[in-house]
Order: C-alpha cells, then sequence, then structure tokens
C-alpha cells in the first residue's frame, strides 16, 4: 500500500512556523495547483485547487528560511486525514499534505535559485523512499 503525493505548485502565504517544546517545529502554509481543460462547450476552463501543507523540524526550518508567497515549489509527501470534534461538540475534519521534502522551482522572470535544493531530512516515522531522477512524474 502506498500513500504518495507530488505536487507542482506556487506559495498562497508564507509559511507559518511554530516552535514546540523539545526544539520541534512545524510550517504550514497553501499551495495552489491549476489544471486548465476544455468543456463540454469547447470552452477553456482553469481550476485551481489548494492544498494545505505541513513540515516537520528541520524541514520546517528550511522552509522557513527560503519559501515565500508566490514561489514555486515541488512538494513530495503523503496525505493525511485529521477528524476531532471542536470546542462546540462539532466534528471536524481536514486533509493535509506532510511534506517529506520540498524543492524551490525557478521560473523565468523570477528572484528563485535555479539551483536550490531544499531537501532535508523529515521525522523518523515519515521517512521518504530515495527518489532518483528517472522516478519523477514528469
Amino acid at each position: 500500500m502506498v500513500n504518495k503525493v507530488f505536487l507542482l505548485g506556487r506559495l498562497g502565504k508564507d509559511p507559518e512556523v511554530r516552535y514546540l517544546d523539545n526544539n520541534r517545529a512545524v510550517a504550514n502554509f497553501t499551495i495552489a495547483t491549476n489544471e486548465v481543460f476544455i468543456d463540454k462547450s469547447g470552452n477553456k476552463v482553469e481550476q485551481t485547487d489548494w492544498h494545505n501543507i505541513e513540515m516537520w523540524d528541520a524541514l520546517a526550518r528550511n522552509a522557513e528560511k527560503v519559501l515565500k508567497k508566490g514561489r514555486t515549489v515541488f512538494i513530495e509527501g503523503k496525505i493525511k486525514n485529521e477528524t476531532w470534534t471542536d470546542k462546540d461538540g462539532n466534528k471536524r475534519s481536514a486533509v493535509r499534505i506532510r511534506a517529506l521534502q520540498f524543492q524551490v522551482v525557478a521560473s523565468p522572470n523570477s528572484e528563485n535559485p535555479s539551483n536550490t535544493d531544499n531537501r532535508s531530512t523529515p521525522p523518523i516515522d515519515d521517512a521518504p523512499m530515495d527518489l532518483q531522477a528517472d522516478d519523477l512524474p514528469f
């Protein structure tokens, strides 16, 4: 069984980084991905999906240093479904992508360095598979 996600998108906001007990860090932010298709009437339609991203520890610290709103980023991670009961007793749920590694992607006319490599070691329980260039989906 596999739970693996690859996303290429733009940051909707700067990462929000919090520092917890035992010097743990967590970063949260959103990225947008776009899909363009032709509908039944022949009209070009652009659909944007927003994804909630979560990074931990060294990865979160790296994100805080290099990720900024508008930058394009490639993220490898896994889907995390969360459910909880809020303070009013209502059941709530959310879907997050727990990033296992990321890389800033330079685009023409951007400030992003083209060779920035921000992969980092994730928490032990989320150890990523070692991807080779031939394994990338694009």
